[in-house]
């Protein structure tokens, strides 16, 4: 296995090379436009994607390759912990979307807002891509507002320091909730991580990486890892959790003073909404970070 890194802004994980559908080129194509792509889909096509994708990948992020064929990388993503792969949350994605990681750099800085230009230089510099909330990068300077960041490849781009948080720094209840609200209204995408689609795990699990928190990218295993305490004890910026009788969790949220911040389901936008008594008799859990 050799480790590399995401050079897109972000690539879709399939369940395998065959899994993509023609209205999916914008997504696998070697400079993938996802934004186009969710615009693209309708609720039916968007429900297709189940058993097709799985999550997504941010620019410069982390892989190992474990194979690869036809121009398609399987591999493990050690940011996205998941009880099925102890390397990292497994899938496939093109090979064109992965270079060599960034050199060595310090101090960890995130996207917080929904899209942020990559710039070739400070203020002025044309920008190179566009890159989206979750989006982790090492610094290499700062100037002026701007932070320099480490690219794939030997590359480097410069991001406005108002767009940035130091990974390291301390975070709270509120900024979970504050971080999430930015996407009401999103529409739900199966297998999302990014600006253009959430699924609900993959709304905590970003968010969380933004706040300098690594938590598994599926719903049932942030139930698993995560302190549980007791459902009544929830406070704004916890996690509900939901299951059907007999079955694993499905479903996860954060806490919020009207009820629960989610991605609810396919067909549906991301909202902040009380719990209906449908997904209150499937409350299951909560969980503090």
């Amino acid at each position: 296995m050799k480790l590399v890194a995401a050079k897109v802004p972000i690539s879709t994980v399939w369940t395998g090379p065959d899994a993509p559908r023609d209205v999916d080129a914008p997504a696998t194509a070697e400079q993938p436009d996802v934004a186009a792509w969710a615009k693209s889909m309708d609720r039916e096509s968007r429900l297709g994607l189940h058993g097709r994708t799985l999550s997504q990948l941010l620019f410069a992020e982390p892989v190992l390759v474990r194979s690869e064929r036809d121009g398609w990388s399987e591999i493990s993503a050690p940011w996205q912990p998941s009880s099925g792969d102890e390397l990292g949350y497994r899938g496939w994605v093109p090979s064109s979307h992965l270079g060599e990681l960034p050199g060595s750099a310090t101090d960890p800085v995130a996207v917080t807002v929904p899209t942020a230009p990559l710039l070739s230089e400070p203020a002025v510099g044309a920008p190179v891509m566009t890159l989206s909330f979750g989006t982790v990068l090492a610094s290499v300077e700062h100037a002026d507002g701007y932070t320099r960041v480490a690219t794939p490849d030997g590359g480097s781009g410069w991001l406005a320091n108002d767009v940035l948080r130091v990974v390291g720094e301390p975070s709270t209840p509120e900024d979970r909730l504050r971080l999430g609200a930015l996407f009401l209204g999103l529409e739900y995408l199966w297998g999302g991580t990014s600006a253009y689609g959430l699924d609900c795990s993959g709304l905590t699990h970003t968010v969380s990486r933004v706040l300098g928190l690594r938590i598994p990218r599926d719903a049932h295993d942030q139930a698993d890892t995560l302190e549980n305490i007791p459902i009544d004890d929830a406070q704004p910026g916890d996690l509900y959790f939901f299951a059907r009788p007999g079955k694993p969790v499905h479903h996860v949220g954060f806490v919020s003073a009207t009820g629960m911040l989610h991605a609810s389901e396919t067909g549906k936008r991301l909202e902040d909404e009380p719990l209906p008594d449908e997904r209150r008799r499937m409350l299951v859990a909560a969980a503090r970070f």
